[in-house]
């Protein structure tokens, strides 16, 4: 069976049957739509109105699952300071939640974010204003500090506690080197590594990617190479490490690099996609092609791999499956209640327009993208346009053709 069969032509049973599986395997955004299949395909069967309680209450089950798997990233978010991003995952599992008690959560939840919001926002107001009078030198706002602390949140408690542990002048060049100020990070991470010139200091680590984004690739290079032989099972370096072998086209090493990793590491999502990343940009894209869809075969599905395999299909001109991978992925995204991400709806509209498909859906994708990237908001409202015009919407196309001109300022052709 290929790999886009399994998406199709199941009967109930089977759907019903492959959602139990994803369900035992805490798969609950594939289990859901495999149980909604399966009920939508009982009721056509029947008639629509058609009761199944088992299905529905497996669907509820996966809701709640998922509800609960998005408050607790939420959680997380909002202990490290994320509130955004922590509203988000509150408001997808407010969406899912079936039990009046969790939902109830999840809305003390939204209400303490705003609360922390507020109370942040007029904390570091307070602090500029007094910092503006003071005027002091070298002093740090109080708005760093908890940049600071978030980032450090954000990391596994034996990293945190060695960061930590190395002082000042790391604590400015790893906020620096996260704040894209490349040039200081070096600065202040030299600094550091001298101070703790310890052969399995993580300074190489955060040092070596500083360097990788100003191409100093001889220096990156050589910090982790020294930094795998005391650390190695981190990915991360690995993945630094093969970028810069990318970089300088040195594919060759990048793979007997991966091929060093251990059987464990080499069943993980981040070494296939280093392994069809490096295939990939030394053009064997057979290779890449055969690793990914192997990966499918054996592990189910990754919607980072689908969408690196999806990336492939596009540059070597297989359209018809790249659109057809983009689409999988958005719709088991919506499955979970994720957020489909924006390059991912992008590319699945451009390749629907460029294989002729022009419907109601790719107008509301491009319709979104303008909201989400106004800096290109012209280029996806004449796209609009075009649909309206294919749509037999004539007067809807030319007030988006309008619309589109005055966005760039440009005339139209």
């Amino acid at each position: 069976m290929g790999l886009f069969d399994i998406f199709k032509g199941k009967d109930p049973q089977k759907h019903e049957e492959q959602g139990d599986m994803y369900f035992i395997a805490s798969a609950f955004g594939e289990a859901k739509l495999e149980y909604e299949a399966a009920l939508e395909k009982r009721r056509k069967a029947m008639s629509n109105d058609f009761k199944i309680p088992h299905l529905q209450n497996k669907i509820q089950q996966c809701m709640e699952a998922l509800a609960k798997g998005h408050k607790k990233q939420g959680d997380d978010l909002v202990k490290a300071g994320y509130f955004d991003d922590a509203r988000e995952y509150y408001s997808l599992a407010l969406d899912l939640a079936q039990d009046e008690a969790l939902a109830g959560e999840l809305e003390a939840g939204l209400r303490n974010i705003e609360s922390l919001q507020a109370e942040k926002y007029g904390r570091d107001i307070r602090d500029f204003d007094e910092a503006e009078q003071e005027d002091v030198a070298g002093s740090v706002p109080e708005s760093i500090d908890e940049y600071s602390t978030a980032l450090y949140n954000s990391l596994p408690d034996d990293i945190r506690e060695a960061y930590l542990n190395y002082g000042a002048n790391f604590n400015k060049g790893y906020i620096a080197l996260n704040r894209g100020q490349f040039d200081l990070a070096v600065d202040e991470l030299s600094r550091a590594l001298e101070e703790h010139p310890e052969p399995d200091s993580r300074i190489r680590l955060e040092l070596a990617t500083a360097c990788l984004n100003l191409k100093r690739f001889e220096e990156a290079s050589a910090l982790l190479e020294e930094f795998i032989v005391h650390h190695p099972d981190d990915l991360p370096a690995y993945q630094v490490l093969c970028e810069i072998y990318w970089e300088t086209s040195r594919f060759e090493s990048a793979q007997r690099l991966l091929d060093s990793l251990s059987d464990e590491q080499q069943k993980s999502p981040d070494y296939c996609l280093l392994l069809g990343g490096t295939y990939f940009r030394a053009g064997k894209y057979p290779q890449a092609v055969s690793l990914y869809l192997e990966f499918l075969r054996d592990h189910g599905w990754n919607s980072d791999i689908a969408q690196a395999l999806a990336g492939i299909y596009e540059t070597d001109g297989d359209l018809k499956k790249a659109h057809e991978l983009y689409g999988k992925i958005m719709e088991l995204c919506s499955g979970c209640g994720a957020r489909v991400h924006p390059l991912v709806k992008l590319k699945y509209a451009d390749l629907s327009m460029a294989m002729g498909i022009q419907d109601e859906k790719i107008l509301e994708i491009y319709l979104s993208m303008a909201e989400q990237d106004p800096d290109n908001a012209a280029v996806y409202y004449r796209k609009v346009s075009r649909i309206y015009a294919a749509l037999g919407h004539e007067k809807e196309s030319r007030r988006f053709q309008l619309i589109a001109v005055r966005y760039d300022g440009v005339k139209s052709p």
